[in-house]
Formats: C-alpha cells, structure tokens, sequence
C-alpha cells in the first residue's frame, strides 16, 4: 500500500524539460499531482498540448507549455523567463532531453558529437545558468538531471551517451559544492529500463543489428534485471519528485540509480 507522504510542493513551480512523454511527462504529472504548477517544454508542439491538458485535468494544477528544443540556447532562456514571469518564482529545475543515438565509437562522427553535446552536456549548464538566479531569489531550489545508470556501468553501443552523462555528473558534483551556501541541492537520477519510447528505439536497433526479433531483445534485458521487468516511468516519477523537493534537504551531489538491482556495483 502506497505510504502518502507531504513533499512540500504546494505553491511551489518547477520546471521539467522534454516533458510530452517518457520520464519527463511523468515526472511533470507527479510533480503536479503533489501540488506544484509546472512548466513543461518539448519540440512536438501537439503532442506537448496534450500532455498538458493532460496534466491540468488530472492534478487542478496550473501548467506552462512551451514548444522548445533545449539544444538550442534562446530557446532555454525563453523557457525560464516564460516560466518566472508566469509564476513569480522557480523552486525547481528537473533537466531531461532524448538520448543521443546509439552506435559504436567508429560510427560517430564529429557531426554526431557535436549535436549530442549541445543536446545532453549543454542543455544542462544552460538551464542551470538561467534558473539559478531565480532559485537564489526564492531562498533556495533543487536541481535533478535525468541522466542514466551508464555513469555506473557504460552501455554497450551507446558511446554518445555514455561519455557525457558521465561528464555531467562531474558537472553536478562541483554545482553540488558550488550552490550549497545558495541552499540550493543538485542531484542526478540514474534510470535504468524503463518502459519509454526510447527504449522501443533502442531494442529495434539492437534486433536490426543482431538479426533478432525485438521480443528476444527486450526479454533478454528483462533477465538482467534482477526484478525481472522494466520499470514504469511513474515509479522513476517518485524518486524525482521527492529529490526536487523540499523535503529532501540534506542530500546533493549524489548520482541515484533506479534500475531494479540491474548495476551491481558496491
């Protein structure tokens, strides 16, 4: 039975970025259904109105819908100024984005590079850069990058992604230093397999790479995984919210994994 347990959310706004599906609608409807007005971004602008009506019916809460693409820097800014002249303040930043594509270290070029370093690694200083000034205004905030277990364990196949989710928690050790006398907690989540549209995608390019059905792929994922099953993003959701919340006052600069006991790592 789930145990209810006050975060602190009323009256509170928090940003969530990539938020029309996956983690990030999630973590945008739990933070809502907790009591948070949010303002949520992603690049289909249909589908992010959806999410949104969504998200007001379900939790009464108010919610700022931007279309924007958080590799691009105005984008970023127009964003966290929408959201703190529409709201007064801004208590927390939850930094999401689509992973980079898969593929070994010789298929990418610097094209590919380039483009995963202002989707996963820029992004993230940029929307830092912006909203902190308002959480030092407000007394304080918490910051959480979605990021993913391969900062514990690189995944095969995934050479993009594996260098710069570690990079960025490099990134949130210092802020975690650096924003502590702002009161201002930063903290990255470390998701494992969830059942997201990003995972279908990867799973059809292992199938297509390997010659096997996609049943096998994610049958063969699921074994690995000592709970037996992928999770759903509601239950990332949880973790999320209680770490951009105020009720988490006295933990920063940890890297969470929610896996299902996949890394097992000491």
């Amino acid at each position: 039975m789930p145990i209810d347990m006050d975060l602190g959310w009323t009256g509170r706004t928090a940003i969530v970025t990539a938020a029309s599906r996956g983690l990030g609608r999630a973590c945008a409807m739990r933070l809502a259904l907790e009591g948070a007005d949010v303002a949520i971004c992603a690049r289909d602008e249909a589908e992010l109105m959806r999410t949104a009506d969504e998200i007001r019916k379900a939790s009464g809460r108010e919610v700022l819908a931007m279309r924007a693409d958080v590799s691009q820097a105005g984008d970023i800014k127009a964003l966290v100024d929408a959201t703190a002249e529409r709201f007064g303040r801004i208590d927390a930043l939850i930094c999401n984005a689509g992973g980079p594509p898969s593929g070994s270290f010789m298929d990418m070029t610097d094209e590919h590079w380039e483009a995963a370093i202002q989707l996963n690694l820029m992004s993230v200083i940029r929307l830092i850069r912006e909203t902190v000034p308002h959480m030092r205004r407000a007394g304080g905030g918490r910051i959480v990058n979605i990021s993913s277990v391969a900062i514990k364990q690189p995944i095969p196949g995934l050479v993009l992604s594996n260098t710069l989710r570690a990079g960025l928690h490099g990134l949130v050790k210092t802020l975690a230093n650096e924003l502590a006398p702002a009161g201002i907690l930063v903290n990255t989540l470390c998701p494992g397999r969830f059942a997201t549209d990003r995972i279908v995608g990867l799973d059809r390019a292992t199938a297509e790479r390997e010659g096997i059905p996609e049943e096998e792929v994610r049958r063969r994922a699921e074994t690995a995984i000592p709970l037996g099953r992928s999770g759903d993003p509601e239950e990332f959701a949880r973790y999320a919210a209680f770490l951009a919340s105020p009720a988490n006052s006295y933990m920063t600069g940890q890297a969470i994994v929610v896996d299902g006991g996949q890394w097992r790592g000491v």
